[in-house]
Formats: structure tokens, sequence, C-alpha cells
């Protein structure tokens, strides 16, 4: 990791809680957080990074920051299982000798580390369904092969992270909180009387969407039903899985609401006139940026997920064209 700039820092937020940052090798997003609470003699922690050479000791770079080391901690519980909330999961649990929660839906994470041939070709299956050009999909397959998986390895929580559970801190108790859309594993974690938020990746700073396709039928829906979900629970200071933590909470649910709301429309109005493949539909300019080879994986997930929440309104209808590619129209 000696070619990033990012190196993993720790930050105190308030007493008996402190933000980790470590590094992420992807453009555009050059870190992600994990969060320390004092608890007793030691710490929770929420999240670990993702796994790759060196990032054990970015996380331990950032904990010697702030006076903490991995033997401090109690408990183990991520957000969701993503590879930059979970990938150094059995690492921590190995030196630390903690116990490790998490939701019990992460076979979206796992079968890709379990069977990695066959997630692959559902991935380019999918693509190629979508109307992706055989040579960029023959190009990705490569890449895709020598790509990292960016987790140590695959470990079972030792509870499942579901309501009802409670982690207790000197910040009090944190109640779990289901906000699956983003991945079906998500959640969020709140503690009542300071009226904190540990959002993972469902509230960001930065307005962003992205729902893990294909594994449950409506990530948009339950997305927007997890907003309502946190809307209601009223909190005050939001702790992000990747930049600072904010106030404006409701600002930004509404936000993420709106958005949502007004790439449904985009896609709608990209289908008016004739059916298109899930390709056209984003390059008709439903994100303000061209498709590419960087960007496909990313774009075409949340497009795929646009156009099944609107077909499961009946809003949109798919058939194939010329027996391979889907096309989607307006019903």
């Amino acid at each position: 990791m000696s070619d990033r700039r990012e190196l993993g820092r720790g930050e105190r937020v308030r007493p008996g809680l402190w933000r980790l940052r470590l590094p992420l090798p992807w453009p555009g997003v050059p870190h992600c957080n994990a969060w320390a609470i004092a608890a007793g003699s030691g710490i929770v922690l929420l999240d670990t990074g993702m796994h790759e050479p060196g990032s054990l000791a970015q996380l331990e770079r950032a904990m010697e920051q702030v006076d903490l080391r991995l033997e401090h901690v109690r408990l183990l519980a991520c957000t969701h299982a993503h590879t930059d909330h979970w990938g150094q999961a059995a690492p921590i649990r190995d030196r630390a000798g903690c116990e490790f929660w998490m939701h019990p839906n992460h076979e979206h994470a796992t079968r890709r580390i379990d069977d990695p041939q066959a997630a692959l070709a559902r991935r380019v299956e999918v693509a190629r369904q979508s109307g992706v050009p055989e040579a960029a999909l023959q190009r990705f397959a490569e890449r895709a092969k020598v790509m990292p998986s960016g987790l140590a390895r695959v470990i079972e929580p030792d509870r499942p992270l579901l309501p009802g559970a409670e982690i207790e801190t000197d910040l009090g108790t944190w109640t779990v909180h289901e906000t699956p859309g983003h991945a079906p594993s998500h959640v969020c974690l709140y503690q009542r009387d300071r009226r904190l938020l540990i959002s993972g990746d469902h509230l960001l700073g930065r307005i962003s969407l992205f729902y893990d396709y294909g594994w449950t039928p409506d990530p948009v829906g339950e997305f927007l039903n997890s907003l309502d979900v946190v809307e209601q629970l009223g909190a005050r200071l939001c702790l992000a899985g990747h930049g600072r933590p904010f106030v404006d909470v409701r600002g930004h649910i509404e936000a993420n609401r709106s958005l949502v709301h007004e790439r449904l429309r985009a896609v709608m109005a990209a289908l008016d006139g004739r059916p298109q493949t899930a390709v056209e539909v984003i390059s008709s300019g439903l994100y303000g940026e061209p498709l590419t080879e960087l960007n496909a994986g990313w774009l075409l997930s949340q497009t795929l997920c646009y156009l099944e929440h609107l077909e499961l309104g009946g809003q949109v209808a798919r058939e194939r064209r010329d027996g391979q590619a889907e096309v989607w129209r307006a019903a």
C-alpha cells in the first residue's frame, strides 16, 4: 500500500468514542471508517476495513494514535458484509479473542468467496443480458480472475446481529435496527440516550446510492423502507461508514429519498419511446457521467434495481431482444 496517499488515522469524536479512518484502494472511495467505543476495560469495535496486504497494520496505526490496541477489543460487530466493513473480521477476532456479531443474511458476500468461478459467471451473464458488449465482458472476466477478494477469510458470526440484540458500552446500550437495501445484511446501531446512530453505508455524509443486486426481490423498496426506520429513531449525530460524522440526519434521509425518486423518474423518462437495455438506459445520461469499464458494475447494479422496482410496481416490463439481451419498456 506504499503507493497510497491515505494512511490509517484515529481521532476522538467525543469521550469514549473514536473514529478509525482506514484506507481503501478504490477510485473515488479513499477510505472507510471503523468505530471504537469504550466498554469497561476495553472497547467495542464496529466494522473492520478491507483486508489486503498491510491493511491490519493500517488499523493498528489508527488505533495507536488514540492509545488503543487490537487486544483491547472485547466485541467486534459489523454493520454489513461488504469487504470494507467486515474484510478483517477474522484476524481481529484471532488477535483479540473476542466474539464477532453480524447479521446472518450474508450470502451475498460469502457465496462469492465459496465459489468465485460461479459468482463471476453469474456477474458476466447478468452484464451480457443487460447489453454489455462481449469484448468488454471478456476484459472484465480476465481482470476479475486476479482481483483480490478483500476478505481475510469467511467466519460465521458468534451471534446474529438482529433486532433484540443489544451492545453494552460506556456510552450506554446500542440497539440493532435492520436496514436492508444497500445490502441484505445491513443493520444500523442506535444509542437512544445520546441519539447516536452508527449507519454503516445506509446513510453517508455525501449522498451516494448503491444496492447489492440479485439477492432480494426489491433492494430499492427495502432501502426506502429502511430510511423510514432510521427516520423514526430521531438521531442527531450520524457516524457513517465513510466520511466525517454529521448532524443533519433528517436532511440526509430526505436527500436520499429524493434522489431515489429522481432516479426512478429518470429511468421512466429514458424508456419513453422505445424499449432499451439496461446499458442503453444508463447511456441516456441517467447518472450524469459516461458509462466506463471502471464504473459499469456500480451503475449497472443500481439501474437493474431501479428497473426491477418499477417492474414490481407495474410501471415497466421486460422482454428478450435477439434471444439474449433483456430490454425494458414502459408498461
